[in-house]
């Protein structure tokens, strides 16, 4: 099994968009294991996420982190899995399928733009399902997909195991079940598995799309409003919220030329959520990714 997670590691960061050159014929280290670095400790960061890793890809270490490992429910950042499943199916993507009364949320009674009735691709739902986080469309996904819902959701299970995650479960494949439980180390893993998708760093990264519904045409936002900084250079993000939750954020990102994964749960509010984001931007851009390298290279020194 640790050989397995260290091999998606290596293969989705060599599929990540702007990845150095030099990498490509390298020798990648891929476990995830914790640095015991004096100088780079979770108090340093001043976080508001009750929970966080920050791990860097390419070595797989985990450079600084608060609860690593204590289970806390992901909301939509479920839908990283759902999209995986679903690209995995290799069903297609053209297919065109119906929102139903089935997909309405009565756990929540949340609220959705897709009316019952609405058609589109499956393309279009899985792009709203990441971008947005549309959940009738990760529902309409997961009841269109072979043996029907729970299929679906048996099969994120599987995909979860395959991939190191042993402290996830999923219930439903949108989040919104507050029994969708991850730690922020197996959140670290799921997102480098997820960046070996390519539809999934575009989706998941799109500003804005226009989506064209029966006679009326709707805009839809990416729900991280970072991916539309320029001081950015995000290749996977996904957002998520429920109030068992609070604000979750996963990124996928490049940081001085450094592949890097950010992994936030628990914020109180979405400000905080993005300040959190800024704050270990700032921290690795100011000497957190050098120290990580200088302690690295003297232990294999």
């Amino acid at each position: 099994m640790f050989r397995t997670v260290a091999a998606v590691l290596g293969f989705a960061l060599l599929q990540l968009p702007g990845a150095p050159q030099a990498l490509a014929g390298q020798s990648i280290k891929t476990s995830i294991r914790q640095a015991p670095l004096p100088s780079a400790t979770a108090s340093d960061l001043r976080l508001g996420s009750s929970a966080f890793a920050i791990a860097h890809q390419e070595t797989g270490e985990i450079l600084v982190e608060r609860r690593g490992e204590v289970v806390l429910p992901i909301a939509s950042i479920t839908k990283l899995m759902t999209a995986m499943v679903v690209l995995d199916a290799g069903q297609s993507l053209s297919e065109t399928l119906t929102v139903t009364r089935a997909d309405i949320d009565t756990l929540k009674g949340t609220g959705s733009r897709l009316p019952i009735g609405a058609r589109m691709t499956r393309e279009q739902m899985l792009l709203l399902a990441l971008m947005s986080s549309e959940n009738r469309a990760a529902s309409a996904l997961a009841r269109h997909y072979p043996g029907g819902e729970k299929a679906f959701v048996a099969a994120m299970n599987v995909k979860a195991r395959l991939i190191g995650l042993d402290a996830t479960r999923f219930y439903d494949s949108t989040g919104l079940d507050p029994r969708n439980v991850s730690n922020p180390r197996d959140l670290v893993r799921m997102v480098s598995a997820a960046s070996a998708y390519p539809l999934i760093r575009e989706f998941s990264t799109s500003d804005d799309r226009q989506v064209r519904i029966g006679k009326s045409t709707l805009q839809y936002r990416n729900s991280n409003s970072l991916v539309r900084s320029p001081e950015w250079q995000i290749g996977l993000s996904k957002t998520g919220f429920i109030r068992e939750a609070g604000r979750c954020l996963v990124m996928q990102t490049w940081l001085k030329g450094e592949p890097v994964i950010i992994v936030l749960m628990n914020a109180n509010d979405r400000s905080t959520r993005s300040t959190d984001a800024v704050r270990v931007k700032q921290w690795l851009e100011t000497g957190g990714l050098s120290r990580v390298a200088l302690s690295a290279g003297r232990r294999d020194g």
